[in-house]
C-alpha cells in the first residue's frame, strides 16, 4: 500500500515512502514540527475537505507564533490539497499537513526560520481504529498548559506531550479519554479534543485563550444556534462539568462522541437529546445536504464550484518556494 501513495513535498509529488526526515532535525529532535489534520468527506458532488480554507489560516497561525515562514502561499498550500487528495484517490478520509525544520542541526533556534511542508492524503480505514459508540472519561491528574508558558494557540507537536501524558494517565486508570483542568481549576480540553457539556439544554465550552482554537469545536458553536441549539463560551468548574446532563468530545475524527461515563458516574440517556441533535446537524453538513453551510465544503473534483469563502482571494500573492 505504501508504495503505491504519493506525498506532496514542497510543490513536488513524492513516493510515500521517501517522505522521510533527519533524526537529528530540529523539528523530531525539539518537537517545533506544526501541523493541520483535517477531513475529507464523500458527497454527491464528490470528495470535499471540510473548511480547508480556516485550517490553512490555522497553519499560518501556527508558524506566525513560532516566528517559522511558510513559504508557500495559502492558495498554493490549498491546491497542493487537492493535489495529493486527488493523486491518491481519497474520496473519503483525512489530510495531514505537517511544516517543520528538516535539516540536521543541533541548534537551540535557527536563523533560517522557512520551514518545508509535506501533504499526506490516507483514506479513513488506513490509520482510524473502531471506536466504541460512547466513551467514558476521566479528570486527568495533569493540567493544561498554562499560555504563558507556550503558545498554547499553535498547532505544534511539542503541545501534544501534554495530551498524551493526560491519555496515558486516563488509560491506565480505566478510562478511554482524559480530560483536562487548567492551572486554575477550570475545564480545559482533553488530548486532541475539544470538550463539551450540556446544562438545562444550554451547550458549554471553555473559552479561547486557555484552549486551542479548534476548527472542529468552532464548527459547533458557529452551526448550533443556526439550527436552535444554545450554546455558551464560559469558564466550566469542575463541580459544574461533573454534574452536566450530557458530556461529548469534538475532534476531526469524531465530530461528535458522546460520554456514558465520567469518573464514577454513569450518564443517563446516552446520547442525550442535544448530543442527538449536534450529530445529525453536523452530519448533514460533512455530506452536503445542508445548503446553509455549503461554503464549509472545499471541493476536490472540479465538477463542485467554490463558494466566494474557499475562493483564493483578490489580489493575493504568492510566495517563492524553496
Amino acid at each position: 500500500m505504501a508504495q503505491e501513495k504519493k506525498v506532496w513535498r514542497n510543490g513536488k509529488l513524492i513516493p510515500w515512502e521517501e517522505a522521510t526526515v533527519q533524526i537529528m532535525s530540529h523539528s523530531v529532535a525539539r518537537g517545533s514540527g506544526i501541523f493541520e489534520y483535517l477531513a475529507i468527506y464523500s458527497t454527491p458532488e464528490g470528495p470535499i475537505a471540510f473548511r480547508l480554507p480556516e485550517h490553512c489560516d490555522r497553519l499560518f497561525r501556527s508558524a506566525e507564533l513560532l516566528g517559522m515562514e511558510l513559504v508557500q502561499s495559502k492558495e498554493e498550500i490549498m491546491a497542493g490539497v487537492v493535489e495529493a487528495v486527488r493523486t491518491n484517490q481519497i474520496t473519503q478520509g483525512y489530510v495531514k499537513i505537517v511544516g517543520l525544520y528538516s535539516e540536521e542541526t543541533m541548534a537551540i533556534t535557527l536563523t533560517d526560520r522557512r520551514i518545508d511542508l509535506a501533504i499526506f492524503a490516507f483514506a479513513e480505514g488506513d490509520y482510524r481504529k473502531p471506536a466504541p459508540p460512547t466513551i467514558s472519561i476521566c479528570l486527568s491528574r495533569w493540567r493544561k498548559l498554562h499560555p504563558e508558558t507556550v503558545p498554547v494557540e499553535a498547532k505544534v507537536a511539542a503541545n501534544y506531550l501534554n495530551g498524551m501524558m493526560a491519555r496515558q494517565d486516563a488509560q491506565q486508570r480505566g478510562f478511554d479519554l482524559g480530560v483536562m483542568l487548567d492551572t486554575m481549576g477550570f475545564l480545559a480540553e482533553s488530548s486532541v479534543e475539544s470538550v463539551f457539556m450540556v446544562k438545562d439544554g444550554v451547550v458549554m465550552t471553555s473559552p479561547l485563550g486557555l484552549v486551542l482554537s479548534s476548527i472542529s469545536r468552532r464548527s459547533i458553536l458557529e452551526a448550533g444556534p443556526f439550527k436552535g441549539v444554545k450554546v455558551a463560551e464560559k469558564p466550566i468548574r469542575k463541580e459544574e462539568f461533573l454534574e452536566a446532563d450530557e458530556i461529548f468530545i469534538s475532534s476531526t475524527s469524531r465530530r461528535v462522541w458522546p460520554v456514558h461515563r465520567i469518573e464514577d458516574r454513569n450518564l443517563g440517556e446516552v446520547p442525550g437529546p442535544v448530543s442527538s441533535k449536534l450529530s445529525a446537524i453536523m452530519d448533514s453538513i460533512q455530506t452536503g445536504r445542508d445548503e446553509q453551510f455549503r461554503h464549509w465544503l472545499y471541493p476536490i473534483q472540479p465538477n463542485l464550484p467554490p463558494s466566494e469563502s474557499t475562493s483564493p482571494r483578490p489580489g493575493a500573492t504568492k510566495r517563492k518556494g524553496r
